[in-house]
């Protein structure tokens, strides 16, 4: 598959963003770290999860190479402010280009529905 609009470079962490990504790693939020828990290790469906992943000039919160899937989770900001939201459509956009899927949850949901994340996640990966 040919991608339309991007460059002939490294797409996945590349080095600019190394020491970024590395820092995001030490400091997840609380959201983030009880979701990685469920992620880590190939624990969902035997899918293997990159945390705080590279992609072009931009750092996701977790990513499955085998999906072309990416998982974000977000504050309530993310969903209210017009602005945060333009910024995240842009992005969304730029993955869609890249044939990449992106799943967005609010923080709130990990914690208070789990499962439903878990299962929402699993109902993205190809069947293939």
């Amino acid at each position: 598959m040919k991608i339309i609009g991007v460059k002939n470079r490294r797409l996945h962490n590349h080095n600019p963003s190394r020491d970024f990504r590395r820092f995001l790693r030490r400091r997840m939020t609380p959201a983030e770290t009880y979701l990685w828990g469920f992620l880590k290790s190939k624990k969902l469906e035997g899918r293997k999860f990159r945390r705080q992943h590279g992609i072009g000039k931009y750092v996701v919160d977790f990513y499955c190479p085998s999906e072309r899937l990416i998982v974000e989770l977000d504050g309530e900001v993310h969903f209210g402010d017009d602005q945060v939201t333009s910024y995240d459509e842009k992005r969304a956009a730029y993955f869609e280009r890249l044939g990449i899927r992106v799943l967005r949850y609010e923080n709130k949901f990990v914690f208070d529905y789990p499962t439903w994340v878990l299962e929402e996640i699993k109902e993205n990966f190809n069947k293939d």
